[in-house]
């Protein structure tokens, strides 16, 4: 029995070809999703809890804020603002947007008021109290810039969000935290909250 060497090298060395070229292919498309429609996130802190816990990962929408804009109660990750310690690091916040462009946002005896109402929280514990900062003073009503947007973090007591820097400018916004993927327990779309 003879054996042909030459053509099993070939065909390993096609297999060796088409190996990479899938492999190539799949990275291409990983870095095209990463870049364009989606990228994954990893909740770092307790500054959005009980909603969203440390090491919590989630998948961040980049598409739907080029075809419109965020509304109040998105979660949005961000990069962080220039006065942030970490900005330079560029790291990215995860927060809650509270106040659109035009609104009127106000924090008062540890509740939190837009447009002059009382901001309905179902999405948080009863006994949260949100504390003023060094943009949202104690009492004092402040009205979100055109172009910006007031986020929140849920933790209200244990959280450093627009109440200490104030609004961020929509071009830092990465995109919408839209599905919780591990750990697994956690796994599904986050829900949509409206005020």
């Amino acid at each position: 029995m003879k054996i042909n060497w030459k053509s099993q090298t070939a065909s390993f060395g096609g297999f060796i070809l088409e190996f990479v070229q899938s492999i190539v292919l799949a990275l291409s498309v990983f870095v095209l999703l990463y870049l364009f429609v989606a990228q994954p996130n990893e909740v770092k802190g307790n500054s959005m809890l009980p909603n969203f816990t440390n090491g919590e990962y989630l998948l961040t929408d980049k598409i739907s804020y080029r075809v419109g804009k965020p509304q109040r109660g998105d979660v949005v990750v961000f990069k962080a603002p220039p006065s942030e310690p970490c900005s330079a690091d560029g790291c990215e916040y995860i927060k809650r947007v509270v106040g659109v462009p035009g609104d009127e946002v106000m924090v008062e005896n540890g509740q939190v008021y837009l447009n002059g109402e009382l901001l309905d929280q179902s999405f948080l514990p009863d006994d949260f109290y949100s504390e003023a900062g060094d943009y949202c003073q104690e009492g004092v009503a402040r009205t979100v810039p055109d172009g910006q947007y007031l986020c929140f973090g849920d933790n209200r007591s244990h959280s450093r969000d627009g109440r200490v820097f104030g609004p961020i400018d929509e071009n830092a916004i990465v995109g919408k935290a839209f599905f919780k993927y591990w750990p697994i327990d956690s796994l599904g779309l986050i829900p949509k909250v409206s005020f």
